[in-house]
């Protein structure tokens, strides 16, 4: 079971290595401007590779027959984006098995990698669980850790955790079922929620110090994305540096070496940025475009 692309590898190496029986994922949701109905890339994959494909509106009675019928040995769940209930946690013999991209019990929830970058974590990870009614909260089996780099985005740690995590997820799948693995206990100490992103969620405040606002544009990519806005319109920021200017809070000091933002602490200096429905741009290229000027204050 699976959705989003962090998914991916793991289908990959399962569809190798085990006997898949079916890809449970999201139904097609609206996309884009045209909102017309997109698949998941988890569907998309396992259409090409010729598997059965289940895309439930609800896990209710109906799709539990399903899973009856097909009498799993294991349900994987990698990014899946429902809770299981009862009733599924219970049928297969072996249980189910969830790949969590964090360091759990540390970012239980919807955007652990998301959290983490934002909140200044210097280390992430992926583990697996036995799967229980708690959100992310059943005894731990295998867990992996790696450190996260000084201007790795959600994005880029999103796709080194998901090639870490498949590795790990046949590693426990083989020992799990050989009797090499004795579940531990999640303890409470330590423990965090990664709420799911809203696009209000993007808004810099720039009252906040310039590190705490770089992991926000570090771990807000690719969406929500971070913003601020510029004479009325909607600023988008993709990257930056820490600087030591000064000045009031979203002032612009400086746009020699890039756009110079004043902080509440510190300043930030944008490399990347795009008004909103343009392009991305540098911003080098961003000055020869538009006239923004040194003393305007983003934000207002």
């Amino acid at each position: 079971m699976g959705t989003s692309c962090f998914s991916l590898p793991s289908l990959a190496k399962l569809a190798k290595e085990e006997d898949v029986l079916a890809v449970v994922t999201q139904p097609d949701r609206p996309k884009g401007r045209g909102r017309r109905p997109s698949p998941p890339p988890v569907k998309e994959w396992a259409l090409k590779e010729g598997l059965r494909v289940l895309q439930p509106e609800r896990l209710d009675e109906t799709f539990l027959k399903e899973l009856e019928a097909m009498g799993p040995e294991m349900i994987v769940v990698a990014a899946f984006g429902q809770k299981l209930p009862k009733e599924v946690l219970e049928l297969p013999p072996l249980g189910c098995m969830n790949l969590h991209p964090s360091l759990l019990p540390r970012w239980r929830g919807a955007a652990p990698i998301n959290w983490a970058i934002i909140s200044g974590d210097e280390r992430a990870g992926v583990t697996t669980i036995l799967m229980d009614e708690g959100m992310d909260t059943g005894p731990i089996l295998l867990q992996r850790e790696v450190p996260i780099g000084e201007d790795e985005t959600a994005e880029e740690l999103c796709r080194r955790l998901s090639e870490l995590g498949a590795n790990l997820l046949l590693e426990t799948i083989r020992r799990w079922r050989g009797g090499e693995i004795r579940p531990t206990p999640q303890g409470e100490e330590g423990a965090t929620y990664a709420p799911m992103l809203k696009k209000g969620d993007g808004l810099l405040r720039w009252e906040r110090t310039a590190r705490e606002l770089r992991n926000q544009i570090r771990g807000m990519l690719p969406w929500p994305g971070s913003y601020t806005f510029w004479r009325g319109k909607r600023l988008i920021l993709h990257r930056a540096r820490l600087g030591e200017g000064k000045g009031r809070a979203g002032e612009v000091i400086s746009t020699r070496e890039g756009i110079e933002v004043s902080c509440g602490e510190g300043s930030l200096i944008v490399e990347e940025l795009q008004m909103e429905g343009k392009r991305k741009m540098r911003w080098d290229e961003f000055l020869r475009g538009h006239s923004l000027r040194v003393g305007e204050v983003l934000g207002d």
